[in-house]
């Protein structure tokens, strides 16, 4: 997983430049980034849920070795390419083939016992979160040596994981364990259906895809919030976004086990949901540029989010259907990935004319905001009518989570 997210760091901040190659405006840059994005976010969301039920008949192993190699492909086609159908193109057949995340999580999942998979998810989000600290920096200076090194290096770094899934990397789902592959079950509509259908969950899928675009649009218009607001450069956003990297780093690498001795996975979502409506309302509402800072370092709760909604869904999720689940969680992931980019742009349009430090510049996170406080209450209803789903790694032993003592997820 760092390798998988230090590559795709790598090409963060060049991507958009890539673009703008073939460009000769920035109206047209923007365009054509847009179209770029789209084409990786539909056919990630078409291709994920095949990608884990294929991972449920198959095995984890062989899913991810043709996920490295569609990603080192991808790589290097970008980095080659000359015309923008090219980009457009390898970004389709990439995002087919990529459920790299998904997949590594159902991995773990099989290999772990319920009680600890919010605390194994977590780990991964804190590679995560090391790979975002990483990749953009040594992208951004192998970047200005040359624009299209760093997808080189990407795809070397792709191969590099293939190597490893080839020769080190063990299978962990046993045959008995597999299940049939049915199309008419994985297609992304059945395979969210099939989510929300499972016992413990309903509802949160709702919560999870509101929490994820608040999050995307996060990633999509921060650069530009921040430059419109406070005149950041690259500089300035480069240490920001180092900031949330490491703080991912400390709160899932580090801090994430004693959150679990005092938390079940469902007050800890909650308590985190919450701390990020807050803390989106505070990077709104910001007159200085230091102040965003101090919503990043107090959103502590806020990054352990994922991990906790991750094991909830996990520990609902037969051993047999992990792949599936965590493919259907890809395809949220993918979706809210196409609309995050348009919402928070359009936001930004509306507001691009106000002076720097107008309050209502803050108008996709304020957005934000509210996708986050309406997830905490969805999650909070389901908590409080349906049963646990998950087991709070500091009580219960195995024999507790009845359906889901087989279970997995990412």
């Amino acid at each position: 997983m760092l390798i998988d997210m230090v590559s795709i760091g790598l090409i963060i901040p060049v991507l958009a430049p890539l673009v703008g190659t073939f460009t000769g405006s920035q109206a047209d840059q923007a365009f054509w980034f847009g179209a770029v994005s789209f084409a990786f976010g539909i056919a990630n969301f078409f291709g994920a849920p095949v990608l884990g039920a294929l991972s449920d008949r198959y095995g984890r192993r062989p899913v991810l070795l043709l996920g490295f190699t569609g990603l080192a492909l991808s790589f290097f086609v970008t980095g080659l390419a000359n015309a923008l159908w090219m980009l457009i193109a390898v970004r389709l057949v990439s995002g087919a083939l990529q459920a790299n995340a998904a997949v590594a999580n159902a991995y773990v999942a099989d290999i772990t016992p319920p009680e600890d998979r919010a605390r194994r998810f977590a780990l991964l989000g804190a590679m995560f979160g090391l790979g975002f600290v990483l990749g953009p920096v040594m992208g951004g200076l192998l970047g200005s040596i040359d624009l299209h090194l760093p997808f080189y290096v990407a795809g070397a770094l792709a191969l590099l994981n293939l190597l490893y899934g080839f020769f080190v990397l063990p299978e962990s789902l046993p045959p008995e364990r597999r299940s049939p592959f049915e199309w008419r079950k994985a297609n992304p509509v059945a395979a969210l259906r099939g989510l929300t259908q499972l016992q413990g969950i309903g509802p949160l899928v709702i919560a999870i895809a509101f929490a994820t675009l608040a999050q995307l649009m996060l990633h999509s218009t921060w650069v530009l919030y921040t430059a419109f607001k406070f005149g950041w450069g690259p500089r300035e956003n480069g240490w920001s976004l180092f900031a949330i990297g490491m703080m991912m780093i400390i709160v899932q690498g580090g801090l994430m086990r004693q959150l679990l001795k005092r938390f079940a996975a469902e007050r800890l979502a909650l308590l985190g949901l919450m701390s990020a409506a807050l803390c989106y309302l505070g990077w709104a509402a910001a007159t200085e540029g230091w102040m965003m800072y101090v919503f990043i370092i107090a959103n502590m709760m806020g990054y352990a989010v994922t991990a906790a909604l991750q094991s909830i869904v996990s520990n609902a999720a037969g051993a047999d259907t992990q792949g599936k689940a965590m493919g259907a969680l890809a395809s949220i992931s993918s979706l809210m990935a196409v609309a995050a980019p348009v919402i928070g742009a359009s936001l930004l349009g509306f507001v691009s004319h106000l002076p720097p430090g107008d309050w209502r510049v803050g108008a996709p996170f304020y957005f934000c905001a509210g996708l986050q406080a309406v997830a905490t209450l969805l999650a909070w209803r389901h908590f409080r009518r349906a049963p646990a789903a998950s087991v709070s790694p500091s009580s219960a032993p195995d024999s507790a989570t009845a359906p889901a003592a087989a279970d997995v997820h990412p």
